[in-house]
């Protein structure tokens, strides 16, 4: 009879015990779900580069990656057609939420606003800068909708 009894209790612990290990992986796989989905809703914000050169006039770039590097080099993510500019000149990067600028020890600097950066800034969105004889305008978060609005807007307005 005690022996029954015994087995009994057994049997229900192992339960409780499965349940609750059970009930806890839940918990847990909900809480990676939620923060997996807040991590995809802070994406990298789409960066437009607005190259401007003597030879080549305006062009425009626009990236979603999380880091461009600026240079002559053929394997730049941006690559300038200036003898002024290293091979690889500057670092655009995204982190803690922001768009960071950074000169990678260049020949002739890199100029954010006409001040001369030596270590890595932030950038926001309007800013110019100067890599040697080329001008970069950087627009943070624009698309082709906001500029079409934009157009209309100065154009109703003409």
């Amino acid at each position: 009879m005690i022996a029954i009894v015994v087995l009994t209790l057994r049997i229900a612990m192992a339960i409780a015990l499965f349940t609750f290990l059970g009930w806890a992986l839940l918990i847990l796989w909900r809480d990676l779900r939620q923060q997996a989905g807040s991590l995809a809703a802070s994406k990298t914000p789409k960066i437009n580069l607005e190259v401007v050169t003597e030879k080549d006039g305006l062009i425009q770039n626009r990236f979603a990656d999380s880091a461009i590097i600026i240079g002559r080099d053929k394997d730049c993510d941006l690559t300038v057609t200036d003898e002024r500019i290293s091979a690889r000149h500057a670092h655009i990067l995204f982190h803690h939420g922001q768009w960071w600028l950074e000169d990678l020890r260049s020949t002739n600097g890199t100029f954010l606003n006409n001040e001369k950066i030596t270590i890595p800034t932030v950038l926001i969105s309007g800013d110019e800068f100067k890599c040697g004889d080329t001008f970069f305008r950087v627009r943070i978060g624009f698309d082709e909708y906001s500029s079409s609005v934009r157009q209309l807007k100065s154009g109703e307005q003409s």
